[in-house]
């Protein structure tokens, strides 16, 4: 299996980007999906989940009415939006599929900074 994450950039305080996370090579539907987080000299931490059918979700209390988690089962991608961005929210975030096995993407950099 594999992911492959995009949409990461740099962008000012306040403002708003969607990462993609496309996934091949195992059964989607079957797998709930999250997105991680590592900031520079920090573990990584999870920032959203979201079950295989879609009908849970679950957030960081840092991100909680700010990051939309989504998935859409028939492109086998799942999505994750961010509003208000803070520089702390800064690191490379990673898409995760799990079931029986876990897979990890390659990770994309999101910069907050003016």
């Amino acid at each position: 299996g594999q992911l492959v994450e995009s949409g990461g950039g740099l962008v000012q305080p306040g403002g708003s980007l969607r990462l993609s996370c496309a996934a091949s090579g195992f059964t989607f539907t079957s797998y709930a999906m999250s997105w991680y987080r590592q900031a520079p000299g920090k573990e990584r931490e999870l920032v959203a989940g979201i079950s295989s059918v879609g009908g849970i979700t679950n957030y960081a209390d840092s991100v909680k009415g700010r990051f939309t988690i989504s998935r859409d089962n028939a492109k086998n991608t799942v999505y994750l939006q961010m509003n208000s961005l803070k520089p702390e929210d800064t690191a490379v975030y990673y898409c995760k599929a799990s079931r029986t096995r876990d897979y990890w993407g390659q990770g994309t950099q999101v910069t907050v900074s003016s």
